[in-house]
């Protein structure tokens, strides 16, 4: 599948969804758009159709062959991917959004309610992209076509991964497959209880997997489609969170499909960390990337959608300019995300690297610290002087590039829209995981080998490298930060170490104050929409909310 099939998938004419939201009834856009009982008609339907569905994670929808999945005043703001990186990083101490748009400052203040539009925005788009899923997979089940079973079981795939969002944030959501059908009904969760009901998702999500791994192509068959290592790492994941899902830690299990990844033999540690966040990050060029959401600048793309988002928000006229460091030169600067301090205290090594004075103001972009994974630079102030101060304060993170790696434009350059694939699965994350696995089993010397391997790729050489005696619960938090920041996966580290809303780790602006405060432990998950409770009589809100 290539990048051009992301952006001609079809519209299911069956998947007139309701979710008792009113604005989750999606309609097709043209009278003649291919139906689902005529996939057969064409292999190639097949194929768009699937590529559709990987699509709804991505994008807003068809653009001009057929507007968006789901109207919003802004059809790019609402996409899954906006919604959840924001969800997971500016809930954060790894960001903070300076816009005054609704709904952003609840998310930096952890200040949210039941009503916030990027959580109604996220709830709404997974279960369409389940929804997708479902009629696909009730089109296509029983085929004994090899090529039409892959399609099937990379349709669960991606149906596990959406339920596998939908368990992380919110716990307890509707819970539907192909043997519910398609159309206006009030679907039920799992149980009203969201402690009875979040394990019950959780298994039926590694059972799925368990039961589509055979059936999925080999790792690195045709990127960008989901393989068995893409399988694998989402069970991993999923074990990694094992104990915050279901109260029982999975660790050996997560090891498992970690050591399945790693011993394929298919994909290595990039040389260059950059690589993983340019515009030659595709698994083609990438040895390290195993699934990504995939954006070309010209056919797979949002002007506020994927990695032009992170890229473009986190640029501004006077300290980084997009122009400078990605080459987008078009609609850009829109001065919105940077870090809070303390997470660049994590990031820089500041002891290490300058002693025991403060980071000199000369250094703006930390060309010191030998860990050259980091890409910030200081701005106006280091300190955010309130939640809703522009982007000119914090520190602003430059991670992802329009460019490739070695500083040129990519062949399908376009100065509005990134060419660069956001990583969903990387190997370092295999290494990280698995180390975090073997630390809480108590194989330390193995643990420290995985961290090792990082670290080495990270400093160039062994300098970095850290001894059994180091490696602490709290090393491997902030290890996984300086690897993953800015990639969709801070809160729920932060949840899983305890971390998130208590634990003694404030950032500015947590809580709603300055200097961050400790916050209620409801908040480690997400409320259902208020909407969708006040509609639908099967829907049970989290507690607290």
């Amino acid at each position: 599948m290539n990048k051009k099939i992301l952006i001609l998938g079809i519209v299911l004419s069956a998947a007139v969804f309701t979710a008792c939201v009113k604005d989750l009834d999606v309609k097709p856009k043209d009278p003649n758009t291919i139906l689902a009982g005529n996939l057969n008609d064409d292999p190639k339907y097949m194929q768009e159709t699937l590529g559709k569905i990987y699509a709804s994670f991505i994008i807003n929808g068809q653009g001009a062959n057929g507007g968006p999945d789901i109207s919003a005043p802004d059809n790019d703001f609402f996409t899954t991917f906006r919604a959840h990186w924001n969800l997971q990083e500016i809930t954060t101490d790894e960001a903070i959004c300076g816009w005054g748009d609704a709904g952003i400052s609840d998310l930096n203040t952890q200040t949210w309610s039941a009503n916030n539009t990027f959580l109604t925005a996220l709830y709404q788009r997974l279960s369409l992209s389940i929804t997708y899923a479902n009629d696909f997979i009730k089109n296509t089940k029983g085929s004994t076509d090899p090529a039409i079973m892959q399609y099937n079981a990379e349709a669960r795939f991606l149906r596990a991964l959406a339920y596998a969002y939908h368990i992380d944030l919110f716990g307890n959501p509707p819970f539907t497959t192909e043997a519910d059908g398609v159309g206006k009904f009030f679907p039920k969760q799992l149980d009203k209880s969201v402690s009875v009901a979040r394990p019950m998702l959780f298994n039926y999500i590694v059972s799925e997997l368990k039961s589509i791994e055979s059936k999925l192509g080999d790792p690195k068959f045709s990127y960008p489609q989901a393989d068995k290592a893409s399988c694998w790492m989402l069970l991993a994941r999923l074990y990694l969170n094992a104990q915050v899902y279901t109260g029982t830690a999975k660790w050996d299990s997560c090891k498992i499909y970690c050591d399945k990844v790693i011993n394929s033999g298919k994909y290595t540690l990039a040389t260059n960390y950059r690589q993983n966040f340019s515009a030659d990050n595709d698994g083609a060029h990438n040895p390290e990337m195993i699934f990504a959401w995939l954006q070309d600048g010209v056919n797979t793309y949002g002007g506020g959608a994927g990695t032009t988002f992170v890229i473009e928000s986190t640029s501004d006229a006077t300290y980084i300019r997009a122009e400078d460091y990605s080459n987008l030169t078009s609609n850009t600067d829109w001065n919105g995300n940077r870090a809070r301090k303390q997470f660049m205290n994590v990031l820089v090594d500041t002891l290490a690297t300058y002693g025991n004075v403060p980071v000199p103001a000369t250094d703006v972009t930390f060309a010191q610290c030998k860990d050259k994974r980091v890409y910030m630079k200081m701005k106006k102030s280091m300190d955010i002087p309130s939640a809703s101060s522009s982007g000119d304060y914090g520190v602003g993170v430059y991670k992802f590039t329009a460019k490739n790696t070695d500083g040129s434009k990519p062949a399908d350059y376009s100065p509005a829209y990134a060419n660069t694939d956001f990583p969903v699965f990387r190997l370092a994350d295999a290494y990280l995981m698995r180390a975090e696995a073997l630390f809480n089993t108590g194989d330390l010397t193995n643990a420290v080998k995985d961290v090792n391997m990082i670290r080495t790729r990270a400093y160039g050489n062994a300098t970095g490298n850290i001894t059994t005696a180091q490696l602490t619960a709290k090393f491997l938090l902030d290890e996984r930060g300086r690897e993953f920041y800015y990639e969709a996966q801070r809160r729920t580290d932060l949840i899983r170490f305890g971390k998130y809303t208590d634990g003694n780790y404030n950032w500015q602006w947590k809580g709603n104050t300055f200097a961050g405060t400790n916050v209620d432990k409801h908040l480690n998950l997400f409320p259902i929409p208020g909407a969708e409770v006040s509609a639908n009589p099967n829907i049970a809100q989290n507690p607290g909310y």
